[in-house]
C-alpha cells in the first residue's frame, strides 16, 4: 500500500486498484496451485482419471484382445485353484470379478491381472476344511482391510525386509506343496492331504487305488500343456522384420494358440467327461460334480458361521486363523509387488497405490464370496504378451468371467479332476525357482542358507514357519555385517610422529560398538600418537556406540594418545556430546594437518606438565 501511495499520491478511489488486481492475481495463482495439487493427488490415487481422457478405440481393441486371452487362462485356473482350496469350483470365478473392477479404477500397472492364485489357495485350504467356505470369504475381507490400511499408513517399505533368497525359497516350497496335494486328483486316488509330507505319505499308501483312465487323462493333459507352453517360442504378437508377412501371421496364431492352452485342455477334458458320463453307467473318470450356476450372491462377508453342526463365532474364527491372518495379506502383497516390479520395466512403483488397489479388490471381492486375491504372474505375463494398453483389460476379463458364470457353469460339472490337477501341476512347475540355487552358488554362496532354510522348513513345518525362519536366518547375516563394520586404517609416520587415520564405512550401532573400540585399541598401539576417526561416511550412531567412543577416549588418554573425531555431522556430534560432555573438544572440522599438529602440541604439553 505504501508503494502505491508513493507512486500516485492523489486522493483517488482508483489508487487502490493495482493492489486489488495484484491480490486478485495472487488469489488466482494460489487457487491454481491448490487445484494443481489436488489434481495430482486425484491422478495418483485414482489412475483411471489420468489416462481415460486420452483413451482411444485402438487401445480398446488391444485391451479387448488381451482381456479375452487372459480370461481363457483364468477360467480354468480359477476353477482349479478353488479345488486346491477345497472350495466349490465357482468360487474360483467369483474371485475374478470385483478385484478386476477395483484394479481397473485404482490400479497403476497396465499388465497386472489380479485374481486367485495357488499360494493363497493353499493358505485357506485347512480353514475351509475346518470352518467351511465362509472362512475363506471372511479371510478375504480381513486381508483386504489389512492391506488397505497398510497402504493408507504407507507401509509398503515392509516388502524390503524380504530378500530374494527368502521369496524364492518360499515360492518354490509353496509350488511343491501345491503340486504334491494334486497328485491324488491327477490319478483318481481317493482322500485328501494338505501338507507336503502328508501328501506323499498318503499318495504312496493309496497308490494301488489309482484309477486307470484318470491317470491316463491326467498325464496326457500334462504332456499337451507342456506342448502348448513350448510352442510359444515359435510365435509372437509383434511383427518381426526378419519374418515374412505370412510368417508373422502364423507367429501370431501360434502365440494365441499357446495362450489358450489351458482352456483348450479343460474344454477337451469336459467333452470327454460329458461323453463318458452319458454313455457309461459308471463313468471311468472322477468329475468335478455339480456347480452352482448364476451370479454370485451379494452381501456382507460372514462374521460367524456353522459347519458340520459346529458354530464358529467371529472371535473363534479369528483364533482358528492363527498366523494366517497376518501371513495371507503379507504374502498377497509380496506376490503383487514382485510381479509389478517385473512388468513396470524401469518405471517408478507406487507401492502405496498398489496396496490400496489390492486392498480394495479383496474388500469388494468378499461381498461376492471371493477367495483372497493378488497379482498372478502367469496371467500377467499373458496380459503383457497380448498387448494390453491399460487396466481396461482387467475389467474385460472380469466381465467375461461373469458371462461364464451365467452361461457355462452347467458344463463345469463334467470337467475331470485329473485335467484340473494337470493345469495346476504345470503351473506349479513354472513357479518353482530351482535355477536360483545355481545363480547363488555362482554369486554369493551365503545366500544359499536363507534360501535352503526357507524351502526346507516351509515343506517340513508350514509355509508360515518357513518364511519366519528364512527371514530370521537372513537377519543373522545382516546383523553380523552391522556388528562388523568395515574399517579402513592408515598408519602414517611423519618425522617420528605417528598418526592413525580410521575411516568407518557405515553407521555405528550397538552391535558394532565393542568391536569398533577393540579394533582401534588393537591397531593403534603406538604411544604418544594421534588417532583420527574420519566420520564422513558415518550416517548415524546410537547411544551405545556414543558411549563406546567415550570409553575409547579414556583408553587412549591412558596411553597418552590423542583422539580426534573429524568430519562428523552435527547430528552425530550432538548425540555423542549429549552422552558425554568430555567429547566436546574432540570433534573437529577443517584442515586435518593443523588439527593433527595441534594434537601433538597438546601431547607434548601434557608430558611437560607431568614432569
Amino acid at each position: 500500500m505504501e508503494r502505491i501511495i508513493e507512486t500516485d499520491s492523489r486522493p483517488s478511489i482508483t489508487s487502490g486498484v493495482p493492489l486489488l488486481q495484484q491480490q486478485s492475481n495472487d488469489d488466482r495463482e494460489l487457487g491454481s496451485t491448490t487445484n494443481s495439487k489436488w489434481k495430482q493427488i486425484v491422478n495418483r490415487r485414482i489412475p483411471i482419471v489420468a489416462w481415460m481422457p486420452t483413451y482411444t478405440a485402438t487401445f480398446f481393441f488391444q485391451d479387448l484382445l488381451a482381456g479375452f486371452t487372459v480370461a481363457l487362462t483364468e477360467i480354468p485356473q480359477g476353477i482349479a485353484y478353488a479345488l486346491v482350496a477345497g472350495l466349490p469350483s465357482q468360487y474360483g470365478l467369483y474371485s475374478g470379478l470385483m478385484d478386476g473392477l477395483m484394479y481397473f479404477i485404482f490400479g497403476g500397472c497396465k499388465d497386472i491381472n489380479v485374481g486367485p492364485t495357488a499360494i493363497l489357495a493353499l493358505f485357506v485350504q485347512p480353514h475351509v476344511r475346518n470352518m467351511g467356505p465362509d472362512a475363506t470369504v471372511l479371510l478375504t475381507f480381513i486381508s483386504g482391510v489389512l492391506i488397505f490400511t497398510a497402504g493408507i499408513l504407507h507401509l509398503g517399505f515392509l516388502v524390503e525386509f524380504f530378500s530374494v533368497p527368502v521369496i524364492s525359497g518360499f515360492t518354490t516350497a509353496a509350488a511343491l506343496s501345491i503340486a504334491s496335494s494334486q497328485l491324488k486328483s491327477l490319478m483318481g486316488i481317493p482322500g485328501s492331504a494338505n501338507q507336503f509330507l502328508e501328501a506323499w505319505q498318503s499318495f504312496f499308501k493309496n497308490i494301488t487305488k489309482a484309477r486307470l483312465w484318470d491317470s491316463v487323462l491326467g498325464f496326457v493333459s500334462i504332456i499337451v500343456l507342456f506342448g502348448f507352453r513350448e510352442i510359444r517360442r515359435f510365435g509372437s504378437m509383434t511383427n518381426k522384420p526378419e519374418w515374412s508377412r505370412n510368417r508373422n501371421i502364423l507367429g501370431r496364431c501360434i502365440f494365441l494358440l499357446s495362450l489358450a492352452g489351458n482352456a483348450l485342455v479343460v474344454i477337451s477334458g469336459a467333452t470327454i467327461g460329458y461323453v463318458a458320463k452319458r454313455y457309461y453307467n459308471a463313468t471311468p473318470l472322477s468329475l468335478t460334480g455339480e456347480v452352482d450356476g448364476g451370479l454370485p450372491p451379494f452381501g456382507w462377508p460372514p462374521f460367524s458361521t456353522s459347519n458340520n453342526g459346529t458354530y464358529f463365532s467371529f472371535s473363534t474364527m479369528l483364533s482358528n486363523y492363527g498366523s494366517v491372518i497376518a501371513f495371507c495379506p503379507l504374502v498377497a502383497f509380496l506376490e503383487h509387488i514382485a510381479i509389478v516390479k517385473a512388468f513396470t520395466k524401469g518405471k517408478m512403483i507406487d507401492a502405496t497405490q498398489e496396496l490400496i488397489a489390492l486392498g480394495l479388490g479383496n474388500i469388494a471381492g468378499s461381498f461376492v464370496r471371493s477367495m483372497p486375491v493378488t497379482g498372478s504372474f502367469t496371467r500377467t505375463a499373458v496380459n503383457n504378451a497380448s498387448g494390453a494398453k491399460t487396466t481396461t483389460s482387467t475389467l474385460i476379463t472380469s466381465l467375461l468371467l461373469l458371462l461364464a458364470l451365467g452361461v457355462l457353469t452347467g458344463a463345469f460339472k463334467y470337467i475331470p479332476k485329473s485335467t484340473l490337477a494337470a493345469v495346476v501341476l504345470v503351473s506349479m512347475y513354472y513357479l518353482c525357482e530351482f535355477h536360483i540355487f545355481l545363480v547363488m552358488w555362482r554369486t554369493k554362496k551365503l545366500d544359499l542358507i536363507p534360501l535352503s532354510a526357507t524351502l526346507i522348513f516351509s515343506l517340513l513345518l508350514s509355509l508360515e514357519y518357513g518364511i519366519i525362519i528364512g527371514i530370521a536366518s537372513n537377519l543373522v547375516f545382516v546383523l553380523y555385517d552391522s556388528a562388523r563394520p568395515k574399517l579402513y586404517i592408515e598408519n602414517i609416520t611423519i618425522e617420528d610422529q605417528v598418526i592413525y587415520l580410521i575411516r568407518p564405512k557405515g553407521s555405528l550401532y550397538f552391535p558394532s560398538a565393542e568391536y569398533f573400540r577393540e579394533e582401534i585399541l588393537k591397531v593403534c598401539s603406538e604411544r604418544k600418537s594421534v588417532v583420527v576417526i574420519d566420520g564422513e561416511f558415518v550416517r548415524n550412531i546410537d547411544g551405545t556406540a556414543a558411549k563406546s567412543l567415550a570409553h575409547l577416549l579414556d583408553d587412549l588418554e591412558y596411553k597418552n594418545q590423542k583422539l580426534v573425531l573429524w568430519n562428523f555431522s552435527a547430528e552425530i556430534t550432538n548425540i555423542c556430546i549429549g552422552d558425554n560432555e568430555k567429547l566436546i573438544d574432540r570433534f573437529k572440522n577443517g584442515e586435518l594437518t593443523s588439527i593433527i599438529q595441534e594434537s601433538f602440541v597438546q601431547i607434548t604439553q601434557g608430558e611437560a606438565n607431568e614432569i
